[in-house]
């Protein structure tokens, strides 16, 4: 599962926490693994959601959702941080990646997950959320993302709001390197936004070195409005 989450703030009721809502889908659906995006740890802006309290959002949803909560940061915000979130099922190890920024704005990261098969494979989940203002840093985003996956052949997916549309030199840049997962089903809908949803700019990626090592069942854009992105669900099996 992948969903931005607009920063743990419901954007049809501002000053009102998505918290709750997000926690309790994600116990309907029961994903092994979430990526977050817009995730605040420890920021004022968190607390002014929180009567006054400031909360790690990754923290929160893990204790709700009986997950393990990982944070990457990718910049200062606020008194705290702000960034990538991962939930997992069972204990992963995590690294986080800095992307590059070459027309300046804000930081960027990408999130790693690895989780260890009962074949002694990984598999590898990765989440991110690319640059919004510049093209150029989204293809150098990419190709960094690209060069980061080079040297595996595990099984791995790629997820979380890229900003870009189908058909943009990013898309395609990725797209030499991996598989887009609803293309790849015919089940490509747009996720933002919930509103008035016309473009597509959230995705879930399998590595195309290692596409044989994956069986992708299906993908589905949830029609649910607490964030102003819709999270996407996939059903993803691991052959080994």
């Amino acid at each position: 599962m992948t969903y931005n989450i607009y920063h743990g703030e419901n954007p049809s009721k501002p000053g009102t926490s998505n918290l709750e809502d997000i926690a309790d889908l994600i116990q309907k659906i029961q994903p092994d693994f979430v990526a977050l995006q817009e995730v605040d740890s420890l920021t004022g802006r968190s607390a002014s959601l929180n009567d006054g309290v400031p909360q790690n959002l990754v923290r929160e949803l893990a204790d709700m959702t009986g997950m393990y909560g990982y944070f990457g940061k990718a910049i200062d915000f606020d008194g705290g941080g702000y960034g990538e979130g991962i939930l997992s099922r069972e204990p992963v190890q995590v690294r986080n990646v800095m992307l590059p920024i070459p027309r300046g704005g804000e930081d960027r990261a990408m999130l790693i997950a690895e989780s260890k098969l009962p074949n002694g494979n990984r598999f590898l989940f990765a989440g991110t959320h690319l640059c919004h203002q510049f093209d150029e840093n989204r293809v150098a985003q990419v190709e960094k993302i690209n060069e980061v996956f080079s040297d595996t052949g595990q099984p791995s997916v790629l997820v979380g709001d890229l900003n870009f549309v189908p058909g943009s030199v990013p898309y395609q840049t990725l797209e030499n390197d991996w598989v887009d997962i609803a293309k790849r089903t015919g089940s490509a809908e747009p996720t933002i936004s919930y509103e008035n949803p016309t473009r597509r700019i959230d995705y879930m990626f399998a590595l195309r070195k290692s596409i044989t090592q994956v069986e992708i069942i299906d993908i589905e854009v949830l029609n649910v409005g607490y964030s102003d992105h819709m999270p996407i669900v996939a059903t993803i099996r691991i052959l080994q």
